[in-house]
């Protein structure tokens, strides 16, 4: 059995993700004091009990998501739960790279906290709030999306910001391109579109300017050797540590070819997959598309007896 970690991004927060395991688990606990001293406020609060509106803006949702997958994989290894397993690679889809750098032992959670921080100002301030969204596209290909961004030019400008599965396209590009595509997508040949509770257009070029910032920031920062193989969501392939800054860069205004990253993970014999941290979003999207892997989330503390059966 070979295992691959996998961490997920923008769009799995929730009001209270992680507070069980911040109740009950010292490690856990500690996740969450050293994101709050790190950035400087109770973020956690807000995790636990604040507003919806609150926790989506990019700047609290991006350090909040990579910390409850931290929090929760420091659970799972302070229980040896995958002790005598086989892991082979870890991932994480666009901000859950982050949470897989610092299961990699390459980049430490305090260091991950400040990156995100400066990612995630840098991003929402390319576009004003409102100006720009995202919205995931189900029913059709990647080339019968591409055809619809055509169609919609007039509207405004949209790119395909991830290849999530076969039938998941999500698009990011100015609002009134992303609301006209929404009220019209059965007209436009797909079968919904589910508008994403994100305040900015992630990983298209709109916001460049946020990639430049990153590149500047990533020079200040040093990455360990991987203990695992790093999937990029930029290459959808084995990451070199020598050209992690730079992937990291990229990523913002690149295409995350998740579905790919997949794929080749599956190549290089990747048989059971672990998604870490809020939410099932990756796990769900393996199962509606791979039927011969094993996929389970732990996002929850009764969440972990799943571990026992892999």
């Amino acid at each position: 059995m070979n295992i691959a970690l996998i961490f997920p991004g923008q769009g799995s927060q929730y009001i209270g993700m992680g507070k069980d395991f911040f109740e009950n688990s010292v490690v856990s606990k500690s996740i969450f004091e050293s994101l709050d001293q790190t950035i400087g406020k109770k973020l956690s609060n807000l995790i636990f009990n604040g507003s919806e509106e609150e926790l989506s803006k990019t700047t609290n949702s991006q350090p909040a998501i990579m910390s409850v997958s931290i929090a929760i994989l420091r659970e799972i290894n302070a229980r040896g739960l995958l002790k005598n397993k086989k892991v082979h690679s870890v991932a994480g889809h666009s901000l859950g790279e982050y949470s897989a750098l610092v299961a990699n032992n390459s980049l430490s959670f305090e260091d991950s906290v400040k990156l995100l921080i400066i990612r995630s100002e840098a991003m929402q301030r390319s576009m004003p709030i409102g100006t720009g969204g995202m919205a995931a596209v189900l029913g059709q290909s990647e080339e019968e999306t591409l055809i619809t961004i055509e169609k919609l030019k007039s509207h405004g400008k949209l790119f395909i910001a991830n290849d999530n599965a076969n039938g998941q396209i999500v698009l990011s590009g100015e609002i009134k391109a992303i609301d006209y595509l929404c009220e019209n997508v059965k007209k436009l040949g797909a079968k919904r579109a589910i508008k994403l509770p994100v305040s900015a257009p992630f990983h298209c070029e709109l916001i460049n300017e946020a990639s430049l910032i990153l590149e500047k920031e990533l020079e200040n920062y040093s990455f360990n050797e991987f203990l695992y193989p790093l999937y990029s969501n930029v290459t959808a392939e084995k990451s070199d540590l020598n050209k992690i800054k730079t992937l990291l860069s990229k990523q913002i205004v690149n295409k995350v070819r998740w579905r790919e990253t997949i794929q080749n993970m599956i190549r290089d014999k990747v048989d059971t997959f672990v998604e870490i941290g809020p939410g099932n979003v990756l796990t769900n999207l393996l199962k509606r598309n791979l039927e011969k892997v094993k996929a389970v989330s732990i996002g929850k503390l009764s969440d972990l007896d799943k571990l026992d059966d892999i």
